[in-house]
């Protein structure tokens, strides 16, 4: 049974017929009331994957991909770029992935934001971004958080309350904040 907390079904209907770049596995139960979109934005569920979290586009155009099979809990996926999530991942709840930073670093350039914000703007011209991608098989522990530009290999693993802000290489278990490399596995066989 999907899960649309009162969400109209008319915008259900268009999500799941690909309208407005949305293409979501009828096999999949999104929390289609955790979707908040702007204009031409991108989003893939495949099929029997599990989304109980939001997905926040922050900027038209934006991207999010989401595998097969995959488990995103009640979490933050904020994005104004992309995000690509693999096959087969697992994402636990309190988790924020996000590829930008929100804000201008210069105090100055980032003084009118919540002015911009009462008017439903957003100048994103000194908004640093970079895609976030996480490999296939990649296990995210609870409270973490994945920033921008962060690749994290095919079947790694993120230590609960990390903050991840390097790449994490494939078959790689890392925690703490910063997120440091605790083991290597050898394979996905590994325990």
């Amino acid at each position: 049974k999907r899960i649309t907390y009162g969400i109209g079904n008319r915008l259900v209907k268009m999500m799941k017929r690909g309208e407005a770049g949305f293409a979501i596995s009828d096999s999949s139960r999104v929390n289609y009331l955790g979707i908040r979109h702007c204009r031409d934005n991108r989003l893939s569920i495949a099929e029997r994957s599990i989304v109980e979290g939001n997905i926040i586009f922050e900027k038209d155009g934006a991207s999010v991909c989401i595998g097969k099979e995959t488990y995103i809990g009640r979490s933050n996926i904020i994005c104004a770029e992309a995000i690509d999530i693999g096959d087969h991942v697992l994402i636990a709840w309190g988790c924020t992935i996000i590829d930008h930073n929100s804000h201008a670093l210069s105090p100055g350039k980032r003084a009118k934001d919540v002015a911009d914000w009462y008017r439903n703007e957003k100048d994103w011209s000194e908004v640093m971004k970079n895609p976030v991608a996480i490999g296939h098989h990649a296990w995210i522990g609870f409270n973490s958080i994945i920033l921008k530009g962060v690749r994290i290999g095919e079947g790694a693993v993120v230590g609960a309350g990390s903050v991840v802000a390097k790449d994490v290489e494939p078959y790689t278990v890392v925690a703490g904040n910063p997120a440091r490399v605790v083991r290597k596995m050898k394979d996905a066989t590994a325990t």
